[in-house]
């Protein structure tokens, strides 16, 4: 065997020694897809019924929405008839009530103008 040759085998077995040294961190980092794939795929089953109770909960939240939005017309409806009753009655009872009144202080007014004065007996404070 020549130098030649006997360097060709060193720098092949050093080759050889570097591949190996190499593959083992290859080989870590296949595991480590593994367990990402492995970890996503869990994942993935996991977020399948999550989005299925998510899309039930929205769906019967939209339901409830509806009746309360009916519940909110009908209250509105009410307010108004009761605003338009309100209008009714105080311009139907309103003026003559204040007439009353006004007649009512007007014969108070009149009739204690016409009572004697006190005579001198005790005075209030």
């Amino acid at each position: 065997m020549s130098g030649g040759d006997i360097a060709g085998l060193i720098a092949a077995g050093v080759f050889a020694l570097l591949v190996l040294l190499l593959a083992v961190p290859i080989l870590k980092l296949g595991g480590v897809f593994d367990e990402v794939r492995t970890s996503i795929r869990s994942i993935s089953d996991g977020a399948t019924p999550l989005m299925d109770e998510v899309t039930a909960t929205v769906s019967t939240t939209n339901q409830q929405l509806k009746k309360v939005d009916g519940i909110a017309s009908n209250v509105s409806d009410a307010s108004a008839n009761i605003s338009a009753l309100s209008s009714l009655v105080a311009a139907t009872v309103g003026s003559p009530l204040i007439k009353v009144a006004a007649f009512s202080y007007g014969v108070r007014s009149a009739l204690a103008g016409r009572r004697p004065s006190p005579s001198s007996g005790r005075r209030s404070r």
